[in-house]
C-alpha cells in the first residue's frame, strides 16, 4: 500500500479467473486460446484481404477494416492478463497497469458500437440511395467518420482514470474478472464514488446507449425501404445484406448490456454467471465478426478463396 496521509492506494490489485474453477484454468484455458487465436487470425485475414483487393475498396468494407481492427486490440487487450492467469496464475496487476488496460478496453468498446452504428448508416444509404451511396459515402467522409469515432472515444473516456485515482481505497483488492473493468474498480473503493457512477452513466448513455437506439432506428427506417420494393425478391436481396451486421450487433450489445446491469444492479447474481457474461462479452465478439463477415459475404469469401489458391499454387 502506498500511504499518504489518509490517502490509500493499493500498489497492485487481484485478478479473478473463473469462481470455483481454479483446479480447471489450464482446460479452461483450451477453449480461450482456440477464441484468441480466431480473433487473431480472423480479423488479420479480413484486414489482409480488403487491402489486397481492388474490388473491395468501398465504404462496407472500410467500416469492416474498422471493425476488425477494434476487434484486433479488444484481443490483445485482456489476452495477457487472462492467459497469464490460466496458464501460470498470474493473479495481480500493478494499479497503473490496471487503469491504463480499463482505460483501453472501454475506449476499444465504444469505438466497436460507434463503428457498428456507421455501418447502420452505410446500409441504409445503400438501400435506401443506391444510385447517391458512392457520392455520400466517398472515402474521404469514411476517413472523417473513423477520425471522429476515435476522438469521441478517446475524449469521453480520458477523465475516467484520473477519477478512479482520485478515490481511497482499502482492504479489498480482489476484481471480479482476469481483466480490469471500471465498476469492478470503481466498487473497491471506500470514498464516495457518487462522481464516478454519474459520469459512467452518462458517458455509456451518451455514447453507446445513443449509438444503439441509431441503429435501431436505421433498421425501422430499412424495414421501411425494403417494404416499398417492388417484388420479394428484391426485398430478400436488401435484407440479405444485412444479416452480417445484424448478427455483429446483436453479439456485441446484448452482452454488454447484461455485464453492465449486472455489475450496477446484479449485487446478488452468482460470481460465476457475472465472469460469463464478461469472457462472453470482451472475447466472443472479436471472435465471432470474422467467421461470420467471412461466411455471409460472398466476396469476402471468394476473395478469401482466391487468396489461398495463390498460397498454395
Amino acid at each position: 500500500w502506498e500511504f499518504n496521509g489518509s490517502f490509500h492506494q493499493p500498489s497492485a490489485f487481484l485478478m479473478v479467473g473463473i469462481p470455483g474453477l481454479e483446479a480447471l484454468h489450464p482446460w479452461i484455458s483450451i477453449p480461450f486460446c482456440a477464441l484468441y487465436l480466431t480473433a487473431l487470425v480472423g480479423n488479420s485475414m479480413i484486414l489482409f484481404i480488403i487491402r489486397k483487393t481492388q474490388s473491395l475498396h468501398e465504404p462496407m468494407y472500410y467500416f469492416l477494416c474498422m471493425l476488425a481492427l477494434t476487434d484486433l486490440g479488444l484481443a490483445l487487450c485482456t489476452l495477457p492478463t487472462t492467459l497469464g492467469l490460466f496458464w501460470f496464475n498470474l493473479r495481480t496487476i500493478g494499479f497503473d497497469a490496471c487503469l491504463t488496460q480499463m482505460y483501453f478496453i472501454h475506449i476499444l468498446s465504444f469505438f466497436e458500437s460507434s463503428v457498428l452504428l456507421a455501418m447502420a448508416f452505410d446500409r441504409f444509404i445503400a438501400i435506401s440511395c443506391p444510385l447517391r451511396h458512392p457520392s455520400i459515402l466517398t472515402r474521404t467522409t469514411v476517413t472523417k467518420i473513423g477520425l471522429a469515432i476515435v476522438l469521441r472515444g478517446t475524449v469521453s473516456l480520458l477523465p475516467i482514470p484520473f477519477l478512479l485515482k482520485r478515490l481511497t481505497y482499502c482492504g479489498k483488492t480482489e476484481l471480479s474478472h482476469s481483466f480490469c473493468f471500471h465498476p469492478d474498480i470503481m466498487n473497491l473503493a471506500c470514498a464516495d464514488i457518487k462522481v464516478n457512477v454519474f459520469y459512467g452513466m452518462v458517458i455509456l448513455l451518451s455514447t453507446v446507449g445513443m449509438d444503439f437506439v441509431f441503429i435501431v432506428l436505421s433498421y425501422v427506417l430499412i424495414l421501411k425501404t425494403v417494404v416499398s420494393l417492388a417484388t420479394r425478391e428484391e426485398c430478400l436481396k436488401a435484407l440479405n445484406t444485412c444479416v452480417s451486421h445484424i448478427c455483429a450487433v446483436l453479439v456485441f450489445f446484448i452482452p454488454m448490456i447484461g455485464l453492465s446491469m449486472t455489475h450496477r444492479f446484479g449485487r446478488n447474481v452468482p460470481p460465476l454467471v457475472n465472469t460469463l457474461v464478461a469472457y462472453t462479452y470482451l472475447i466472443i465478439p472479436p471472435a465471432l465478426n470474422p467467421v461470420i463477415y467471412s461466411i455471409k459475404s460472398s466476396h469476402i469469401r471468394e476473395a478469401l478463396l482466391r487468396a489461398l489458391r495463390r498460397k498454395s499454387g
